[in-house]
């Protein structure tokens, strides 16, 4: 029914008018619905922040249906002066929210309502899926979808304690400490935690909250700043599992007024699929909006795979974050696993097939990792298993795939994580465990057709034409189920497309719509010999060679000259306040804080000159780089030229005529022109969607707008 909602709070705006006004038609049509907590089209939940816009007159007379029911008094003009309510009841799929006054005009919106446990645009659920609610505190899931209820606790800081405790709303605690936010608003050190299911995964957020007092997403406690701080967890694993929910209390953060959240599904070591990470941080992000209100802006943290998970939601999925603070930096999980692999194929090839042939130190020569020996051994230990469909699932041995007695079962292997992404394998390349099932396994993705190990390594005289011929005859490759194979591995058609389209190869196409801070504390070294600095700056070339400048991104070295978190605050800050008609790229660039600058330290003195840095903190490559690719690493499949003995690639040393005749075997098509792009490369396009199925990847169509009636 019609009525005025304006209330007290809008005198002064009511005061502005005249005289009663009747409403024609033409003011009428001025009216607009937007979604603020999301994209129409990928609301989920069944719930939405909703916002009309309009003239006062028009807003007073106004009457709200979803699907033909009214909703009107869940709107009404709210404390921050905008007519907002949040939509409830929507169901699964298309919905429609209308507008209408007195005059019969109005407008209308289309919204798309997705289920809590998703999906939305990741694609087809995988299966099987664990759930693990009960060990997280929630109780039994309440369906199949791993779902279960809601958990809200409280925890507060005591004066004289750096510790959070418990909190009881029914027993208020006495020596609750008091704090000011950076918004300079004094509160008690309190915070809600909630914890929750969403996409088959396990949330968090905590936020200072005063649980004496009222909160709306439209009048939200002065406790929060509106900032969101948002980790990303390290690794990379395919356990088909909700996995367990992260740690939320960050002292750092929420003493500051940030809140703080996250879902299990950003965490790559539970969940290597950034595809379903970003759906997670879109998800997450909606569901803070409809209940807690407006976030001014998203900045994420996280080393290794959680530098990873950063830097492919970013680029794939724009807008969800703004800034990334990352150490231990990997660009993408598609070129570092390409790393991965080629240490698995020379691992095998060092210590089994020509042990005699390679001391430790030109196995670095070949390697790329510079003087980190173990480096190859390291990836091999901890994550070639990635690439095994027979490990890696998290389910049980009955569950788990095997070519002979199981050829169903769950293949723990990296593509089939992601199989909505890769696609399927087409049948002309069946294996009998795919006959037997009647479906191919997920696309594979690697290929080292053409690739001439140890190249630069040779050319520069490090290693001799024995030593080359040899490991290139003998270091083969692996099939789809991950057997060694004497043959190289080709990858399935297409795949290098997809790769580049979906943004699995970070090409940083979006990535200067975000400001990027890389601190690297200890080079090349670190306990697990993995994360070799070369990986900051194939990252840095990739933006350059995308952008013409890289100015977005920073580079520490051996330090930091202030906390990540505060040099990334004051960055976005400064961006947020400039009000400019300048592109966000540029307003990026041009507001960077003074620490936010590449430079590198050397006990206290800091150096901003690069050439000094790389004495000080010298980064190598890997094995593709020591193989003559660019130093950006994101060919996925070179292009091919004939084999040519005079090349002066190969040095001034000569081959045999046997040695040729045995390169000529290996490489019969040609070996790799690294002076051409890869394959199939294009830009990767932001905003794929997976809906229709595996291998279905699209751009999602145009946001669904707001239409007169």
């Amino acid at each position: 029914m019609k009525r005025n909602r304006w209330g007290a709070i809008a005198v002064g705006l009511a005061a502005t008018l005249v005289a009663p006004m009747s409403i024609g038609r033409a003011e009428a049509t001025d009216l607009t619905i937007h979604v603020v907590s999301n994209r129409a089209d990928l609301v989920s939940e069944g719930d939405a922040l909703v916002e009309v816009k309009g003239s006062p007159a028009a807003l007073a007379d106004l009457d709200v249906a979803l699907n033909g029911h009214d909703v009107s008094d869940d709107f009404a003009v709210r404390e921050n002066g905008r007519f907002m309510g949040v939509v409830t009841g929507l169901r699964d799929g298309a919905n429609e929210l209308v507008a209408t006054t007195s005059s019969g005009g109005g407008a209308r919106l289309a919204i798309t309502n997705h289920p809590k446990s998703g999906p939305i645009f990741s694609g087809p659920h995988i299966s099987p899926w664990l759930c693990t609610t009960a060990s997280n505190g929630l109780g039994a899931p309440i369906d199949a979808h791993c779902n279960a209820p809601t958990k809200i606790e409280y925890f507060y800081q005591a004066e004289g304690s750096s510790s959070f405790a418990a909190y009881n709303p029914a027993n208020p605690a006495t020596d609750v400490k008091q704090i000011t936010t950076d918004q300079g608003k004094t509160v008690p050190y309190i915070i809600r935690q909630e914890t929750g299911t969403q996409n088959r995964g396990i949330y968090r957020i905590a936020v200072l909250y005063d649980p004496a007092k009222p909160w709306a997403p439209w009048a939200a406690q002065e406790g929060w700043n509106h900032k969101l701080f948002y980790p990303f967890g390290a690794s990379c694993g395919t356990v088909y599992s909700q996995s367990s929910a992260q740690n939320v209390q960050n002292n750092n953060a929420l003493s500051r007024g940030f809140m703080v959240a996250t879902s299990s599904l950003n965490v790559l070591g539970n969940n290597c699929n950034t595809v379903l990470s970003a759906e997670t941080v879109m998800m997450l992000k909606e569901h803070i909006v409809d209940n807690y209100g407006e976030i001014r802006y998203t900045f994420g943290s996280g080393g290794s795979g959680g530098s990873i998970g950063q830097n492919m939601v970013a680029n794939s999925y724009p807008g969800l974050i703004q800034g990334i603070t990352e150490t231990l930096n990997y660009a993408d999980t598609t070129t570092t696993g390409t790393e991965v692999f080629d240490c698995h194929l020379l691992f095998e090839y060092f210590t089994t097939k020509s042990p005699h042939l390679w001391p430790a130190a030109q196995q670095t020569l070949v390697s790329g990792h510079g003087t980190s020996a173990g480096t190859c051994a390291g990836w091999e230990v901890l994550f070639s298993a990635t690439e095994d469909p027979t490990n890696g699932c998290g389910v049980s041995a009955a569950e788990h795939y095997n070519a002979e007695t199981n050829p169903g079962g769950c293949r723990g292997k990296y593509e089939d994580f992601e199989v909505n992404v890769w696609g399927r394998r087409p049948e002309s390349l069946w294996t009998a465990p795919e006959k037997q099932i009647g479906r191919g396994f997920a696309n594979g993705l690697y290929d080292n057709i053409g690739v001439q190990y140890g190249l630069k390594a040779l050319a520069a005289g490090q290693i001799t034409t024995e030593q080359f011929v040899d490991l290139n005859e003998k270091i083969g490759g692996f099939d789809i189920d991950f057997n060694l194979t004497t043959h190289r591995t080709a990858q399935d058609p297409g795949t290098a497309r997809t790769a580049y389209q979906a943004g699995r190869v970070n090409d940083a196409h979006m990535l200067n719509q975000v400001a990027i801070i890389d601190s690297r504390a200890t080079g090349n070294v670190d306990p697990l010999l993995i994360h070799t600095m070369h990986h900051t700056f194939a990252h840095k070339d990739r933006i350059k060679k995308m952008h013409g400048t890289a100015e977005n991104h920073v580079s520490w070295r051996g330090g930091e000259p202030a906390p990540a978190f505060d040099v990334m605050d004051a960055w976005l800050s400064a961006v947020e306040a400039d009000t400019s008609s300048d592109p966000l790229p540029a307003k990026i660039i041009k507001n960077k804080p003074a620490d936010a600058r590449d430079m590198c330290f050397a006990g206290r003195q800091r150096f901003t000159n690069k050439a000094t840095c790389d004495v000080l903190w010298p980064y190598y490559g890997a094995p593709r780089i020591v193989a003559g690719s660019p130093t950006t690493h994101d060919v996925m499949k070179c292009q091919l030229k004939p084999l040519n003995r005079d090349d002066a690639e190969y040095g001034a040393v000569p081959f045999t005529d046997a040695q040729w005749a045995r390169l000529q075997a290996v490489f019969p098509d040609g070996v790799c022109d690294w002076s051409k792009p890869s394959v199939d490369i294009q830009k990767s396009v932001p905003w794929q969607t997976y809906a229709d199925g595996p291998g279905s990847g699209r751009p999602l169509p145009p946001a669904p707008v707001s239409e007169s009636l």
